[in-house]
């Protein structure tokens, strides 16, 4: 059987980092959209870029309308 954290699909973004976000996701018990985002950021530099930060700055918006929403 091989190793999950080293069979990334789709790429080395995560693989070629000392932490995978992942195994600081599940350490910490970080909830799924906070994960979410922190996955984003990590790899913007190394794969999507420009497009991973906004995918970022979508999750953030989310979970501000989910966890803060706007009060009277």
């Amino acid at each position: 059987m091989t190793d999950p954290l080293q069979d990334q699909v789709g790429g080395d973004h995560y693989r070629s980092m000392a932490i995978q976000p992942v195994q600081f996701i599940v350490a910490n018990d970080i909830p799924f959209l906070d994960g979410t985002i922190i996955s984003y950021i990590c790899r913007h530099k190394r794969k999507g870029g420009k497009q991973d930060l906004l995918k970022a700055r979508h999750c953030i918006d989310l979970l501000m309308e989910l966890e803060y929403p706007p009060g009277p």
